[in-house]
C-alpha cells in the first residue's frame, strides 16, 4: 500500500475565519448548523461535511451563498472523509468553538483560524485523510514590550479583556 502526503491551500473569504475537524456521522450538518445559530445571533456561516459511507456526497448547509461555496470548495480540495469544514463571518471561532467540540458526533478539531491555511493530506487506494494543518506562518522573533502591549489593545479592542 503506498501512501502519498500533500498539502491543500484553504479558501478562506476576506474577513472570515474556518474551523476544519473531523466527525462521525451524516447529522453532523444538522447539528452544527444548531450551534452555529444559537451561539451567535447575526453570524454568517457555511458548512459543507465529506459523507464517508453510502453516496459518498459533499452536504452542505449555511446562510451565505459565498461561505457556503467556499466551504464546499475546501471539502472538495481535500477529499478527506468526515471532515467537515465551517467558514464563518460576523463571529470569530471562539464565539462557538467550545459548542463545537461537546457536539457528540465531533471527534476532532484541525484548525481554527484566520490565517492563511494548508491543510495536510495523506492519499490512499481508499481516500484521503486529514493529517494535520499548517497554520499561518512560522515565527519572525520574540515579542517584546511594545509587541505586548499591541497584543493586549487588540484583546480590549475585541472584547475579550476589560
Amino acid at each position: 500500500m503506498e501512501i502519498k502526503i500533500k498539502a491543500v491551500q484553504a479558501v478562506i473569504p476576506e474577513d472570515s475565519n474556518i474551523i476544519v475537524g473531523q466527525s462521525h456521522f451524516i447529522k453532523t450538518v444538522e447539528d452544527l448548523e444548531e450551534i452555529v445559530v444559537s451561539a451567535v445571533p447575526g453570524i454568517q456561516y457555511g458548512l459543507a461535511f465529506n459523507e464517508a459511507s453510502g453516496p459518498c456526497l459533499v452536504r452542505t448547509g449555511g446562510n451565505e451563498p459565498s461561505l457556503v461555496e467556499a466551504a464546499r470548495a475546501n471539502a472538495l480540495a481535500t477529499g478527506a472523509g468526515h471532515t467537515f469544514y465551517l467558514v464563518i463571518k460576523k463571529a470569530f471561532p471562539i464565539n462557538i468553538l467550545k459548542q463545537i467540540q461537546a457536539c457528540g458526533e465531533v471527534v476532532n478539531i484541525f484548525a481554527a483560524t484566520a490565517n492563511p491555511l494548508q491543510i495536510v493530506l495523506a492519499e490512499s487506494e481508499q481516500g484521503n485523510g486529514i493529517l494535520g494543518v499548517i497554520d499561518g506562518f512560522a515565527p519572525k522573533g520574540v515579542e517584546g514590550d511594545a509587541d505586548k502591549k499591541d497584543r493586549k489593545d487588540m484583546l480590549r479592542l475585541f472584547g475579550y479583556k476589560f
